[in-house]
């Protein structure tokens, strides 16, 4: 790290800072609603945008600052192992495929704005409906917290704001700062601004990796040099475990781990509420199809951008927090003027998806807490007012938590939140294809799912701490180390089936299922308010 601050670096950064936050105030007269007083039009851009807004709006939401830092960072620390983002990335795609397009045309049908609106309407059960709610809000919450973890990271690498000695008023208060910017311009223009900062955010990131590809490798001698160094690293033995640091490529030992990684957090990643809300957004399901074809692109990215792990132990870099390695190479290897280029994707890839996540949890709230237990009749002004002022406590808890607890512990609650927000999987997917599944059968799945999960991260040791130290247990039955959200994902979709056949024995009340099998093709033109009856119990779709 150079001393003092990167003068230059720090004003290429300053610039593109500013140029989003006037493009994120300006968005709110972007496609200017008639009426701006709904969630429909500040949570959801209105759901009008087409092809290529919806393509960078779900870029920036679903790679972020963090994955631009922990994905090589999981490079860096361990090996190959940490490669499996791409293959979870490539999983995901023809997932989403099946079941995004039938979750648009439900929720444009119904206005639904939430994952949590559909699971109420479908299955009748406000119980269900509130699980899968504050799941999300819980899965956010560190999610959030990451993005600004990364801006910091930027930050310190910069130099900015002092040392550990410095007062923690000063050393936080570009953060601060920047966490102020985003909260207003969210405030003012609601899904509109990430919309549009996510072009800039995108075009910045696509450069840096560009670059790096090429000009890192140059500067160390070449890709075989890279491999090599890297080989040599991972070989030396960690005095804290006793055993090398890693592998160029993961030994059998870990190959259930990787694969149950990359499974488990293909299924997640469309459970958690600001990729629905991104979806959402979009103004056809054609449109959504569209994305999950061309959304692959990304996951070349992000494959170039898992490499920059190994170039950051070839070129030498030495850091204490892993999130700084990818900071740190690049300070070292660009001129300061690029440095400062880079730094301001990263920093960008922050504040997309914060907004993003920040909207989505205050909808979360607004929608499936606010409007169905404490004021039920609210009017669509009300609700957008309540979401406003949630997403910027949102925020701000996420701002707390990264000022007052250690980095580690954000990381460790956000892979609980993987493992948590997997959990609403049987009630959102599976609702979407049968009405079979009985309500109170998925809410004791979820809830069995949620204790095992939680219980099992908890009794996770690692070299630095005694709990939550990872996201992998043994698998029970199996004896092999897998991720624990898919354990508990499998324990949760058992019990939902055994209890659904037993509560339909013995007649248990189904609730009512407000939609019908044209909703789930239904495209913009017809959409509106389903005039089918209700169906108790309905079949499948």
């Amino acid at each position: 790290m150079k001393d003092g601050v990167n003068g230059v670096a720090l004003g290429v950064f300053v610039f593109f800072f500013l140029a989003v936050t006037v493009m994120g105030f300006l968005a709110s007269k972007w496609r200017k609603a008639e009426n701006e007083n709904s969630l429909d039009e500040w949570g959801l851009g209105g759901r009008s945008f087409g092809t290529w807004v919806t393509w960078f709006l779900l870029g920036g939401d679903l790679y972020t600052a963090y994955t631009f830092v922990a994905v090589p960072a999981a490079i860096y620390a361990a090996g190959a192992a940490g490669f499996f983002a791409v293959p979870y990335t490539i999983l995901v795609y023809p997932l989403i495929f099946t079941f995004l397009p039938r979750l648009w045309s439900v929720s444009h049908k119904h206005g639904y704005v939430t994952t949590s609106d559909f699971v109420r309407g479908r299955f009748g059960s406000k119980g269900l409906s509130l699980a899968v709610a504050v799941t999300g809000i819980l899965a956010t919450m560190p999610y959030i917290a990451l993005q600004l973890v990364g801006i910091q990271a930027v930050l310190d690498v910069m130099g900015v704001g002092g040392g550990e000695n410095t007062h923690w008023f000063i050393k936080d208060l570009p953060l601060l700062i920047a966490f102020g910017v985003l909260a207003a311009y969210t405030y003012s223009s609601g899904l509109r601004a990430p919309a549009l900062i996510a072009f800039v955010k995108d075009t910045l990131i696509y450069l840096v990796i560009a670059v790096a590809i090429i000009y890192i490798p140059i500067k160390l001698g070449g890709f075989d040099e890279i491999f090599a160094k890297a080989g040599e690293a991972y070989a030396t033995v960690n005095p804290a475990t006793d055993k090398p640091r890693g592998a160029l490529v993961p030994g059998e030992a870990g190959q259930w781990t990787y694969a149950t990684l990359a499974l488990g957090s293909a299924l997640a990643l469309f459970m958690y509420p600001h990729s629905i809300t991104a979806t959402l957004s979009s103004k056809s399901r054609e449109v959504i199809r569209r994305n999950t074809t061309i959304l692959p692109l990304y996951s070349l990215m992000l494959g170039l951008l898992a490499l920059l792990g190994f170039m950051a132990i070839a070129a030498g870099v030495k850091v204490a927090n892993g999130q700084l390695a990818i900071p740190q190479l690049f300070e070292n290897m660009f001129p300061d003027w690029f440095a400062g280029v880079a730094f301001a994707a990263i920093g960008i890839g922050a504040l997309v998806p914060a907004a993003i996540m920040s909207i989505a949890a205050a909808n979360l709230f607004t929608r499936n807490i606010y409007k169905d237990f404490l004021k039920k009749d609210a009017t669509p002004e009300q609700e957008t007012k309540v979401s406003k002022l949630v997403s910027l406590l949102v925020k701000v808890g996420a701002l707390a938590f990264v000022l007052t607890m250690d980095k580690t512990v954000a990381i460790n609650f956000q892979l609980l939140g993987g493992i948590w927000i997997l959990q609403t999987f049987p009630a959102l997917v599976g609702g979407l294809f049968t009405r079979w599944f009985h309500r109170w059968a998925l809410l004791a799945g979820w809830a069995v799912g949620m204790v095992y999960g939680t219980a099992a991260a908890y009794g996770v040791a690692s070299p630095t701490q005694k709990h939550f130290g990872g996201s992998s247990a043994e698998i029970p039955g199996i004896g092999e180390i897998g991720y624990i959200g898919l354990t508990a994902f499998v324990l949760n979709v058992v019990v939902t089936v055994v209890l659904t056949f037993v509560l339909k024995a013995v007649k248990a009340p189904e609730g009512v299922d407000e939609t019908s099998p044209s909703d789930y093709t239904a495209d913009a033109g017809d959409a509106g308010v389903s005039t089918e009856l209700p169906k108790v119990g309905a079949g499948t779709h």
